[in-house]
């Protein structure tokens, strides 16, 4: 579980509310169903106008990156092409096959089976970067998904607010509904600055950071199984693919 994000998320909400209450404010004069309504449908709206659907349903599903950290430990596949490599020395490619099944990695072991099967390095190589990159494509689609949604929200927000000052600017003759045009006006505005800032683009920044992260990993199982399929020695091996990681992950997994 990724904490920072549900801390972000509570931290930023409560540090607004918070100041509002303890200017005096309530939580009944932000509470707008009508503004709710025209942010957040107009602003999805506006989004499945964008994207296709097959874009739009990625983009929902990575959003779990947000709150799920990745459980692959990059040291740990460091460790595993290492002996791998080790094995590979002594018995022979083919003496892998066996590992293939334990795999839970779905791109390591499309690459392990690449390197059993006899592949040429060049050839493995070509065709996991193909991979990499259009894996990082189509998932970059989503965090693009969410930074036009924050880009929508705010200007239907102001969309909003102009409807609420119509609606007042009907009613002039009629002061006890002027109030509710009002509040319509300014919170949709607060609703729509507020999701973009708060959600919607932050949302989208750590999914492309989380996929920034996999990728490396990727990276770097493709150039242990390439090194690994032309015989490298593993000490130099290890040496090599410790350079992919950050200093806090250069330490044997648990």
């Amino acid at each position: 579980m990724d904490l920072l994000s549900i801390i972000g998320i509570a931290l930023g909400l409560g540090a607004i509310v918070g100041g509002m209450l303890l200017e005096g404010g309530s939580l009944h004069s932000i509470s707008q169903f009508t503004a709710a309504v025209i942010v957040i449908g107009g602003t999805l709206g506006a989004v499945f106008l964008t994207y296709p659907r097959k874009t739009v349903i990625n983009a929902i599903k990575n959003g779990r990156l947000i709150f799920m950290n990745s459980s692959v430990n990059p040291m740990s596949v460091v460790e595993d092409i290492v002996r791998f490599s080790d094995i590979a020395r002594k018995e022979g490619l083919l003496a892998l096959e066996s590992r293939l099944k334990k795999m839970e990695n779905p791109f390591f072991k499309k690459g392990l089976q690449l390197v059993v099967d006899g592949t040429e390095p060049r050839l493995t190589r070509e065709i996991l970067e193909i991979e990499m990159e259009y894996s990082e494509e189509y998932n970059n689609s989503s965090a693009k998904v969410y930074e036009s949604a924050g880009g929508y929200a705010p200007t239907i927000g102001i969309l909003g607010a102009v409807l609420g000052l119509i609606h007042v600017m009907e009613n002039l003759a009629e002061p006890e509904k002027l109030g509710a045009g009002i509040a319509v006006a300014f919170v949709a505005t607060i609703y729509g600055v507020g999701s973009a800032n708060l959600f919607w683009l932050p949302v989208a920044g750590k999914i492309r950071v989380k996929i920034r992260e996999e990728m490396i990993v990727n990276e770097l199982i493709t150039e242990g199984l390439v090194a690994l399929s032309e015989g490298e020695n593993p000490r130099r091996l290890k040496e090599k693919l410790i350079g992919f990681l950050r200093e806090s992950d250069k330490k044997r997994p648990a």
